[in-house]
This record gives C-alpha cells, sequence and structure tokens, in this order.
C-alpha cells in the first residue's frame, strides 16, 4: 500500500445550524482558510459532508498548517488526518500507523459513519478496530477516559482516522457580520472584545484616541502593536489614529473635574461613531466591563450611551478581570497591553470622578462646549493605517508530529 500522507480536517459547529445561510458561511470560511495558510499551502478545499478537507499533498510541514487553521475563527477543531478508502483494510492500516512508536495505557476508537447504509455499523467497527490495536499494543479498552482516542469518520467514498484534534476558537467566520469599530486604548481589555467581536463573525476596524503633543506617541506604537497581533485572526485591518488632546484641554476649561470622564466618553462615541459610519461599520464596540472603573457603572454607561445613534456593543460587560486578562494571554496581547505608555485616559483625568450624573447635568455642562466643532476636529484629524497578515513569529504549539 502507498505511504499514507496526512490532510488537515476541519471540523465546525455552528455554521452548520445555519440552514438557508450555510453556503454564505461556509465560503466566508473556505475564503479565510485559504487567507490563513496562503505561504504555507497550496489552497486546495474541498466540502466533505459536513466537514472541510485541506489537501497538503507533498507539504514539508502539515502541523504549520494545522496550526494555522486553529486560528480561524468559525473552526471548531482541526486534525491531521489519513484519509483511505472506507474498507476495513485500509482503515486497520491507518490506524496501524497511528499507534505505531505510541505508548499508551489506555485507548478508545470512536467511529461515526456519515452515511448508514454502510456495510457496518458503529459499533462494529469500534469493535474491530480495538482488537486490532489490542493486537499490536500492550493497552486496555477505556471507553471513559482513554489515554489514547482514535477517529474514525466513515463516508461513502473515503474514510478519515485520527487522533489528538486540536480545538480551534469556533464561533463565525469573520465578515459574515458585517463591520464595527472597536475603540481600542492599549489596555488589556479593548483587545479582548475586538476579538470577541471577530468571533462572532464581525470585521472590526480600530480607533484609538491619542493625546500628542500633550503625551508621548507611545499609546500609539501599542495600539499599532496590538493591531498587528489582532490582525492575525481577521487578516487585514484598519487602524484610525485620532487626535484627543486639544479637544481635552477645551473640555478642562468648561468642565468641573468630576464630570470629565463621562464627557470625554461620549466625545469619543461621538467622533468614533462618525469614523465608524466611513467605514462602513454599523455598531461600536468597546472593552467595558460593568462596575469595573467609574465610566463603567451602570449610571455613566447609560449616559455614554446616550449620546450614539448606534449600537454600542459590550462584550465583556459580565466579566472580571481575572477573565478579561487570561483571555488576553491566550491571544497574546496581554504582555504588549502591560507595556507602560502615555495615552489620553492619563491626561486631564480626575482623581474621583463622578460615578453617578443625571441626564440633566450631562445636558447642561455639555451646553458649554462646542459639540460639532470638537466632533468634526477629531474626525478631520483623524489618520489611518493599513495592517495586512504577516506569519507569527512562533505557531501555536502542537503535542504531536504525526497524524492527529
Amino acid at each position: 500500500m502507498a505511504r499514507l500522507r496526512p490532510v488537515v480536517l476541519v471540523h465546525y459547529h455552528e455554521l452548520g445550524l445555519k440552514r438557508g445561510n450555510r453556503p454564505l458561511f461556509l465560503r466566508h470560511l473556505a475564503r479565510n482558510l485559504r487567507r490563513a495558510t496562503a505561504d504555507l499551502a497550496p489552497a486546495n478545499l474541498r466540502q466533505v459532508s459536513g466537514r472541510i478537507l485541506i489537501e497538503l499533498d507533498e507539504h514539508p510541514d502539515p502541523v504549520a498548517v494545522r496550526a494555522r487553521i486553529r486560528r480561524v475563527c468559525g473552526v471548531s477543531s482541526a486534525a491531521l488526518a489519513y484519509r483511505v478508502a472506507s474498507t476495513l483494510e485500509a482503515m486497520k492500516a491507518a490506524v496501524a500507523a497511528l499507534v505505531e512508536g505510541r505508548r499508551f495505557a489506555s485507548f478508545r476508537i470512536s467511529a461515526r459513519r456519515a452515511f448508514k447504509t454502510y456495510p457496518m455499523t458503529s459499533v462494529e467497527i469500534n469493535r474491530e478496530l480495538g482488537a486490532f490495536v489490542l493486537e499490536r499494543v500492550a493497552s486496555k479498552v477505556d471507553l471513559r477516559q482513554p489515554e489514547l482516542e482514535i477517529h474514525v469518520e466513515v463516508m461513502p467514498a473515503e474514510t478519515f482516522v485520527y487522533v489528538d484534534p486540536e480545538p480551534g476558537p469556533g464561533g463565525l467566520p469573520v465578515g459574515v457580520s458585517g463591520t464595527v469599530a472597536a475603540l481600542m486604548s492599549g489596555g488589556i481589555d479593548s483587545p479582548v472584545a475586538a476579538w470577541r467581536m471577530m468571533k462572532r463573525g464581525c470585521r472590526v476596524v480600530f480607533v484609538h484616541f491619542h493625546s500628542v503633543p500633550y503625551l508621548p506617541p507611545t499609546s500609539q506604537a501599542k495600539a499599532r502593536a496590538l493591531v498587528t497581533q489582532l490582525t492575525e485572526w481577521q487578516y487585514d485591518s484598519t487602524l484610525l489614529l485620532v487626535p484627543f488632546g486639544e479637544i481635552q484641554r477645551e473640555v478642562v476649561l468648561s468642565v468641573p473635574p468630576p464630570a470629565r470622564v463621562v464627557i470625554y466618553r461620549r466625545l469619543m462615541v461621538r467622533i468614533a461613531e462618525a469614523l465608524a459610519r466611513k467605514h462602513g461599520a454599523l455598531a461600536l464596540t468597546t472593552g467595558e466591563s460593568l462596575g469595573q472603573v467609574a465610566s463603567q457603572t451602570l449610571s455613566n454607561i447609560s449616559r455614554i450611551d446616550e449620546a450614539a445613534t448606534m449600537p454600542i456593543l459590550r462584550p465583556l460587560i459580565g466579566m472580571d478581570k481575572l477573565e478579561i486578562t487570561e483571555e488576553a494571554r491566550r491571544l497574546g496581547t496581554f504582555d504588549i497591553s502591560i507595556e507602560p505608555d502615555a495615552d489620553c485616559c492619563t491626561l486631564f483625568v480626575p482623581k474621583h470622578p463622578a460615578t453617578r450624573m443625571s441626564e440633566h447635568e450631562v445636558a447642561a455642562i455639555e451646553a458649554r462646549l462646542e459639540i460639532p466643532r470638537l466632533v468634526s476636529a477629531g474626525c478631520d484629524g483623524a489618520s489611518a493605517e493599513a495592517f495586512e497578515f504577516r506569519a507569527p513569529a512562533a505557531e501555536l504549539p502542537d503535542q504531536q508530529t504525526g497524524a492527529g
């Protein structure tokens, strides 16, 4: 028999529930898979009964291809699988190749049939292949907590055999849910919020407010680094840099200290919203978590929302700081976010900001400001920078180097 070569078998979950819209979602997923692996593998993809198959041919590093696939939103899991004919003898040959050289105290065979007219049931396949493994390896069958699980997916024309499927992010492919504009502060929270919107299928445009020349340009450098990291998930990004220092200076001249944070946020929302419309975004997203800081009390969030005419999405609203930090570490944004910088949140900010402001109080304070002029100044001064996906320096770690 010819030497077995692995293929990448991609599973998705949520996309399979979309019914009438499933073809659209799958086209987006296939496009993103091609973009994620464009520099590694030929874009030879095909649908195989609720899965996507990526042909690797003579690719020298299948593990690197799988690592990239694991970063594609919409992917439930990815496995390096052996593709064989749907015969019991071919399945045994693939199983033999997978267990060769491995040591495991227990195992199980998990067979699934994509078509029910196959002459053997899943239970019968499990028994036959299980007995085959027991003849070759000193091990035992454990159906509850096996050390090694061998997956066998039987289809009419071919069967896929693999171990150790690697989880993907799940969710929806970037691009199927429209565009949002994310307010990127440079802290820990906002990059995680942006990624969570990508996972729900949104393309994200980033908006960063800075206070140059009142502060050094360090926050801009951090924003660029964060957008570069997040672009690995959506393949191209736009970063809008908005000068906010002069606007803050005018606010300081007219607004009492306790109210400044809420007024700053309301101005940011108005400016970000105007920029979002120019870039086709239908909503804003922020990294706010309820009660985390003074501007994120329920009262102040209500005042901030009143300044917007498009939805403000807050995917982290119910998360605590430990949960957000852990997700930032997984994304690789945490180390960037904690680098010291000087952003606009540190300029002209009072020691004791108000945590409860009424709609009447906010309206009376904003009447002292030329809101339309300040918003126009922010939009007119904004500059745009483009980012494209670049191969990460190090791929995600994998446990095995063979198929599986």
